[in-house]
């Protein structure tokens, strides 16, 4: 299980690497946006991604300890990079558009991705269910988080 979840992760921190080297974020105008007031938690925001991540290799792993190079282990794999590009995706394509509304919709669309990938994975493996649950619950907070940001700093135009 090692050795899988090591190259697992590896995988993953590639893809995290190549999309933030390809699509630079403009952090400046994100962190000059405006916030609910009631967004006190914005600190503990990379340490709840981090736990998140660490659990969706994890759980990739299981799966893969579960069936080793079968078709259908190497179609949930691609499904649980997918989900990756469309969480790592949000920040780039917001930033870059300059606008809060569409990264808003980008936290949906991998919400939406990772609900159905779990679907997928619980047929194979629960507790690489579970190990998705941690982002099928912060998904949303993060998604509505950013609507409301959205509300607050209406786009350039």
């Amino acid at each position: 299980m090692i050795i899988a979840w090591l190259a697992i992760a590896i995988i993953c921190f590639v893809i995290g690497f190549v999309l933030n080297k390809l699509f630079p974020a403009d952090y400046k105008w994100f962190m000059r946006l405006r916030r609910p007031r009631w967004l006190t938690f914005e600190g503990a925001i990379p340490f709840i991604w981090i736990s998140i991540f660490i659990c969706g290799i994890t759980s990739a792993a299981v799966i893969w300890e579960a069936q080793p190079a079968t078709i259908s282990t190497w179609i949930l794999m691609i499904g649980y990079a997918i989900v990756e590009i469309a969480v790592l995706a949000y920040t780039p394509v917001m930033t870059r558009l300059r606008n809060v509304r569409v990264g808003a919709i980008v936290g949906a669309i991998g919400f939406i991705l990772g609900v159905i990938l779990a679907a997928l994975v619980w047929q194979v493996s629960s507790l690489a269910g579970w190990l998705l649950v941690p982002y099928l619950l912060w998904s949303p907070v993060g998604t509505y988080v950013t609507w409301v940001m959205a509300r607050l700093n209406p786009p350039e135009i």
